[in-house]
C-alpha cells in the first residue's frame, strides 16, 4: 500500500508559454472546454489572441498558475453562458481582450487575495 508522503518541494512558476498551452493545447484544454459547452447552446465560441494572452497576464500577474486559468475563464464567460442562451444572437461569440478585461473588472479579481 502506498500513501502520500509528506514532503514539501519548491516549483518554478509556470511562465507565459506554458499557461497559454495550458489553455489551449490538451486535449481538455480549457478552451476547447469552453467552446463545447457554448456548442450546446448553438454558440460558436472564438478567443482571440489578445484575450488569451491578457488572461495569461493575468495569472502570471497574481501568481494564479495553471489552476488560476480556470478561475479566469470563468470570471470572463460566466455572465455570457448564462445570459447568451435566453438573448437574440447572431449565434457567435468572440472574446477579445477588451471584452476580458472588462469582464475581469467587473468581477473584481484586483480587489480578491487570489494569490
Amino acid at each position: 500500500m502506498l500513501g502520500r508522503l509528506p514532503v514539501i518541494t519548491y516549483l518554478n512558476p509556470l511562465d507565459a508559454d506554458v499557461l497559454k498551452r495550458i489553455l489551449t493545447e490538451p486535449k481538455n484544454a480549457l478552451i476547447k472546454q469552453y467552446t463545447k459547452l457554448f456548442e450546446y447552446e448553438n454558440v460558436a465560441l472564438e478567443v482571440e489572441d489578445g484575450a488569451l494572452d491578457f488572461m495569461v497576464s493575468k495569472a502570471v500577474e497574481y501568481k494564479l498558475g495553471g489552476r488560476g486559468l480556470r478561475a479566469i475563464c470563468e470570471m470572463i464567460l460566466t455572465d455570457a453562458m448564462f445570459d447568451l442562451p435566453s438573448e437574440k444572437h447572431n449565434g457567435k461569440l468572440v472574446i477579445t481582450a477588451e471584452y476580458a478585461q472588462q469582464m475581469l473588472d467587473h468581477s473584481k479579481l484586483g480587489l480578491s487575495n487570489a494569490a
